[in-house]
């Protein structure tokens, strides 16, 4: 196994500049997988962590106008989120459009309902997305993962980071700040950041008017940097298909950095095709849970990378929450998705996928900068050993040594551990794949609850009938509910999933460019 942390090569390019052959094949080939054009003419900035995410994001709604589009899976209650709800009434008494978009699940236990009042009686247009209800037993599955910032149409940002004080970290008590990671976007794909944002307002209430909108055109060009802004919607998979793609398409390096990684069996064999095939593929994670069970489980998720010589490096700090990758040092993704099946097939997610060298090399730098703090796991015989990169020669002495402490987890990282279990417990039934000795607690904690489930069905029948019967009379009358509107009502939109056409894309043609401003200016609710 390697040592060294930087590539030999970090290639400019990994595809051919034939306007004709390659390039536009693989531009095509990125169109179609991701749902989003190539937008030309943007300047992008890297930000890292809250200490430089959240002032450019309060000086940008400080500079708002006409409008501002905040959206945030969570926004709690502490000094961090009334520093920002502070902003955000100031501008709505001074006139200005703000419009506060939520997750219901990302607030549950951490933002009281006096928060969102407050902001409502300042004036801001406050919607939950998709809040439980007994009607649908299982609305609650899709959530709204996104986190972006739109002001006045001239400036945007997508980003990994929520808003709270876990990002800011507490130096007085010697804890230290989540890692993560954001973009700030000037330009034409600042329309397609409000754009996205307009689709999932306008599954909660009302649209948004489409003259307070900005036109992709009608905004300046603000650099040289190409942008796709890649806004997930659930079952259409869209990052999904562009990580299987851009894993089968790397050259030299591949970089991914997750939160909650609990990879889906296509996309864990195009790593492992890629690490096959001699590329540098490499994937950096959190070191610790709150949830001592996923531990192991994630863990044992990691072996069929290390075989295929994947490296697996784990965070030496209190949380790893960046969602991002850098591919042969040119094409990098920033923004909220994990990679797990919650964020490929069942949220609405955001991501900027930045073609630039320039940008992908700030990458690079970043990425090696978290690996100087992070420890590698290697497979050894039967075993895995840490190899820590904190005695790295040449590193200063403060950069060597970090504490490693637990995070504070979300709701996708119990997703990405009830994946993990699963494909463990189906894999140790089925015999689909070789199991290890990480594996065997898993197996056990299933065999038990099984084992466990069976006594109580003979011994105790009631108690185990009755939590049967109390959820058949459920979701039983919420179909029968459900069946009642449609036949007295007709069709109805349900409330995760919007009534919109999906966004064919073709090329990035001359000849398409008048259907597609068309098509980025309509706004369906």
């Amino acid at each position: 196994m390697r040592t060294d942390l930087s590539p030999q090569h970090v290639p400019r390019s990994h595809v051919r500049h034939d306007a004709s052959t390659g390039r536009s094949i693989m531009d095509q080939a990125i169109s179609r997988a991701a749902g989003a054009r190539r937008i030309d003419g943007n300047s992008v900035r890297l930000l890292r962590d809250a200490a430089e995410n959240y002032p450019a994001w309060l000086d940008a709604i400080a500079s708002a106008e006409r409008y501002v589009y905040f959206e945030a899976y969570i926004m709690r209650d502490d000094v961090s989120g009334r520093r920002f709800a502070d902003a955000l009434i100031e501008k709505a008494r001074a006139g200005v459009t703000v419009r506060l978009l939520y997750d219901w699940m990302g607030a549950f236990a951490k933002t009281p309902s006096r928060f969102w009042e407050s902001l409502r009686a300042a004036g801001i247009e406050v919607r939950c997305f998709n809040p439980f209800t007994l009607a649908s037993p299982l609305g609650w599955i899709h959530r709204d993962h996104r986190k972006s910032v739109v002001v006045d149409g001239r400036i945007g940002f997508i980003t990994g980071l929520c808003v709270g004080d876990a990002w800011v970290g507490d130096p007085e008590r010697g804890v230290a700040p989540w890692r993560d990671t954001g973009v700030e976007v000037r330009g034409p794909a600042v329309a397609e950041i409000e754009r996205a944002f307009s689709r999932v307002w306008a599954v909660v209430g009302a649209p948004i008017p489409p003259e307070e909108l900005t036109a992709r055109d009608s905004i300046a060009v603000a650099g040289d940097t190409s942008v796709r802004v890649v806004a997930s919607e659930p079952w259409r998979a869209r990052l999904l298909r562009l990580d299987e793609l851009v894993a089968g398409a790397a050259r030299e390096t591949l970089w991914l950095s997750d939160a909650y990684y609990a990879g889906m069996p296509t996309h864990v064999q195009a790593l492992r095709a890629a690490a096959k095939d001699g590329v540098d593929v490499r994937l950096l994670v959190p070191g610790g849970s709150d949830i001592p069970l996923l531990r192991p489980l994630s863990r044992a998720g990691y072996r069929p990378l290390l075989e295929a010589g994947v490296r697996v490096f784990e965070w030496n700090g209190p949380m790893m929450h960046a969602k991002t990758s850098v591919t042969d040092g040119r094409l990098a993704r920033v923004g909220s998705s994990n990679l797990n099946i919650a964020s490929w097939l069942g949220n609405y997610e955001l991501d900027a996928v930045i073609e630039d060298t320039a940008f992908a090399e700030r990458m690079v730098e970043s990425y090696l900068d978290d690996l100087a703090h992070a420890t590698e796991l290697v497979l050894h015989r039967r075993r895995r050993r840490h190899r820590s990169h904190d005695a790295l020669p040449g590193l200063p002495p403060a950069r060597r040594m970090r504490e490693r402490r637990r995070g504070s987890g979300s709701a996708g990282r119990g997703v990405a551990g009830a994946i993990r279990l699963g494909n463990t417990v189906t894999a140790a039934v089925t015999d689909r794949r070789v199991l290890a000795s990480a594996d065997s607690r898993a197996i056990a904690i299933a065999g038990a609850v099984l084992v466990a489930l069976a006594i109580v069905a003979v011994v105790w029948p009631r108690v185990f009938a009755i939590p049967i019967a109390v959820f058949s009379l459920w979701f039983g009358g919420a179909m029968l509910l459900q069946g009642y509107r449609l036949r007295a009502h007709g069709a109805t939109k349900t409330a995760s999933v919007p009534d919109v056409h999906e966004e064919q894309v073709i090329d990035d043609s001359p000849g398409s460019a008048a259907s597609s401003a068309a098509s980025s200016a309509a706004v369906t609710p």
